[in-house]
């Protein structure tokens, strides 16, 4: 697990994907090709906050270490020291998990 010196601005999380089961619960292996993306990831960095519209800077609502579920088409996918990312605003997260 590489530790990343990227911070993202304002309402923004950077977010690593957990792999998903590559097994079925029947026992079938799922190959890559067939997986579909999944949409739980844990946080990895988060920015400071939004501001609202008196200036004031509203801290967000998740923080590093946070297993999130988020949308199919959420953020934009980037690679940061050779690991594959996502680079999301908080309001694509639905919520968090455990």
């Amino acid at each position: 697990m590489a530790t990343t010196n990227f911070r993202p601005l304002h309402d923004r999380v950077v977010v690593r994907r957990v792999e998903s089961e590559e097994k079925t619960k029947g026992g079938i292996i799922i190959p890559d090709t067939a997986k579909e993306k999944p949409q739980e990831g844990e946080i990895v960095a988060v920015g400071s906050g939004a501001r609202d519209e008196s200036g004031k800077v509203v801290a967000l609502d998740v923080k590093a270490g946070d297993r999130v579920l988020f949308g199919k088409w959420s953020g934009t996918e980037v690679k940061i020291n050779g690991e594959d990312l996502l680079i999301m605003k908080e309001a694509d997260i639905m919520g968090i998990i455990g």
